[in-house]
């Protein structure tokens, strides 16, 4: 094979592992796979790696929301939506395929837990407004509701008696804050488990298998540690014993088998890695791993070992078994390739610089003071080419980073001649509270000038790059990102790709769901009745008039969390302002999606519509893909 052509269709064809879990006995593995073209529940066999292919089109095509074995190992709960909506009904499905509907109600559902009696689900849903908590109960039917809060309750955990349940929510004046809750099973009794501190943020994460300890996170010493609390004695009496936080954000994800023992997250830089604690001396051990995203999935394979999930920015995810007496690993589900070889992929330089969060290109948009200077952290992804034009890719969320991960669209880039830049700038996780919140009240602040200025800095530091073919692309948060540096330093872009993009933040405020609504747009810029000119003056279509670059606007139509809405607004704003549409900008609505997809087709169609519009704009010269060109 060596049309170029290929390596689009084979990479976009390149299967996804997501959400792994073991099933009670150990003895098999449910996983998302979309090894078929389409996003599917699969059954694996550690024990030889066959793989059953368990759903026929009812899961979600895009894996938002995950799925739960019932405690018999006999069947899964797991999601539907319609068409990437996220507007989930709980189903359930036997292990020969049968489906049938458990909860079916409005609005958005997310199944939170199974009850060990196997005769409970816990569930959140804004069937009422705002996500709220609630029980189903399997053998009658009936579902009640558990929580009635004004701000979103989640992180939802039943006891393993079934006689307790924990969750998160704020009941506080500070918007920022969130606090564990431990209530009695039907809703009744709440008490706030007052760890950490009002303005920090705690969440319950798993029971002990005995009930009586509680693991949660916590960042009120601002870099993310774990903690266990003791109930022994009752919820009024209870202690709270934590680890880490002291050198490295960590997040702890759940106790293993026996409760003396739990595994974190531990994150360095661009790295993640699992750790195991030992609960009574407070011992870490780190597990090793290639220097990427390493993750430990709940249960133990019937062998005694742990499930794991890796994965580096050139090397493709696979699942292992890792025995924790040698620290050695087995692979139970090979890393997919297809055509291509792992040395045709590349791996990021690490790049670091000063920001004060107002670069050298003038601002057009809002002129900023200087603001703290930190050192921001950046991947630079060379595609070999010289010269090479550039890619400022920033990420989504904005509570997110970019991390040494596998990206199929990274990887496309540079096929095509394009180095590509990620710059975790602040409001990015992984460096604790403070620094998340550097981006509350400031979206379009400091955070893009930071952007900006990592882009400014690989230009000046690797004269291989073409200034002159500059272009931001992002989707999501990297969306607004997108579209805001283009209206803020147009100067300095020469195109660009705004995917699922936020344009105007009052219309998603009143569009977006209700919890992202109050968790992600209160919380991190107030309500806009109080804060008009902070919602105006930062939305991108304010200063559409400034766009000096064509830009690619792509957007799902059945989008909840940023909701079409977004796109249209943008698009009408340009041609009101003068701007030809397929001259000045294009504009691509993509049925039968939302926030993204997973069929294998619609990542074709993807990266089509982003590989046309660069070579138009932009070209670059493709790179050769040796395995491809043999």
């Amino acid at each position: 094979m060596s049309d170029t052509d290929d390596v689009l269709r084979e990479l976009a064809s390149l299967p996804t592992i997501a959400s792994p879990r073991v099933s009670p006995d150990g003895e098999t593995i449910a996983l998302y796979y979309d090894v078929t073209g389409r996003n599917e529940l699969h059954l694996l066999d550690p024990s030889d790696g066959s793989l059953n292919q368990l759903s026929d089109g009812e899961v979600p095509r895009s894996v938002r929301a995950g799925f739960e074995w019932d405690p018999t190992g006999d069947r899964i709960f797991y999601h539907r939506d319609d068409d990437g909506d996220e507007q989930h009904d709980v189903w359930a499905m036997s292990l020969d395929g049968e489906s049938e509907p458990v909860v079916e109600t409005d609005g958005q559902t997310h199944l939170f837990d199974v009850g060990e009696d196997g005769e409970t689900l816990l569930f959140g849903s804004t069937r009422d407004g705002q996500m709220n908590l609630y029980r189903h109960d399997l053998p009658s039917g009936e579902t009640g509701k558990l929580t009635d809060y004004e701000r979103a309750a989640g992180s939802g955990h039943l006891s393993p008696a079934g006689d307790r349940i924990a969750y998160s929510t704020n009941e506080t004046d500070a918007y920022e804050n969130s606090d564990v809750y431990v209530a009695d099973a039907d809703g009744s009794n709440p008490r706030n488990l007052r760890i950490g501190e009002t303005g920090a943020e705690a969440r319950p994460v798993d029971w002990g298998p005995k009930g009586d300890r509680l693991l949660v996170s916590d960042n009120a010493t601002d870099l993310g540690r774990s903690g266990i609390v003791d109930l022994a004695e009752g919820v009024d009496d209870a202690t709270v014993t934590w680890f880490g936080g002291d050198e490295f954000e960590e997040s702890p994800s759940h106790f293993l088998e026996d409760g003396a023992r739990f595994v974190a997250s531990r994150t360095r830089g661009a790295v993640t890695v699992p750790v195991v604690y030992d609960v009574e001396t407070s011992e870490s051990r780190e597990l090793e791993f290639p220097a990427g995203v390493a993750s430990v999935a709940d249960g133990r394979l019937g062998d005694d070992r742990l499930l794991a999930y890796r994965t580096t920015s050139s090397r493709r995810p696979e699942l292992v078994a890792y025995d924790l007496a040698s620290d050695a690993t087995e692979t139970v589900l090979d890393a997919e390739y297809g055509p291509f070889a792992p040395d045709d992929f590349v791996e990021p330089e690490t790049v670091s610089f000063a920001s004060d969060g107002v670069p050298e290109t003038p601002a057009r948009a809002v002129d900023h003071d200087p603001s703290e200077e930190f050192e921001i952290d950046g991947l630079l992804f060379d595609s070999g080419r010289r010269p090479s034009p550039l890619i400022v890719n920033p990420h989504g969320g904005p509570r997110h980073h970019d991390m040494r991960r596998f990206s199929y669209r990274v990887q496309f880039l540079l096929s095509r001649g394009y180095s590509v830049l990620q710059v975790n700038y602040r409001g990015s996780t992984g460096r604790g509270r403070e620094f998340v919140e550097e981006l509350y009240d400031d979206w379009g602040g400091a955070e893009q000038g930071d952007v900006a200025t990592g882009a400014e800095h690989v230009l000046d530091e690797y004269d291989w790059l073409d200034e002159d073919r500059v272009v931001v692309y992002g989707g999501s948060y990297g969306g607004y990102s997108a579209n805001w540096q283009l209206v803020q330093y147009p100067g300095l872009y020469d195109a660009g790709i705004a995917w699922v993009g936020v344009s105007d933040l009052f219309d998603m405020y009143e569009n977006t769901m209700p919890h992202f609504r109050t968790e992600l747009m209160v919380k991190n810029l107030g309500e806009p009745d109080a804060n008009e000119a902070l919602y105006r003056e930062r939305s991108p279509v304010t200063h559409v008039a400034n766009l000096d670059a064509p830009l690619l606007i792509v957007h799902g139509v059945n989008d909840p969390r940023v909701p079409v809405s977004q796109a249209r607004i943008l698009r009408d704003a340009l041609a009101d302002a003068g701007f030809e549409e397929g001259v000045d900008y294009e504009y691509e609505e993509l049925g039968e999606e939302g926030h993204g997809s997973g069929d294998i087709d619609q990542k074709i169609r993807s990266l089509e519509l982003l590989d046309d519009f660069l070579d138009r704009r932009i070209g670059a010269e493709r790179t050769a893909v040796a395995s491809l060109d043999d």
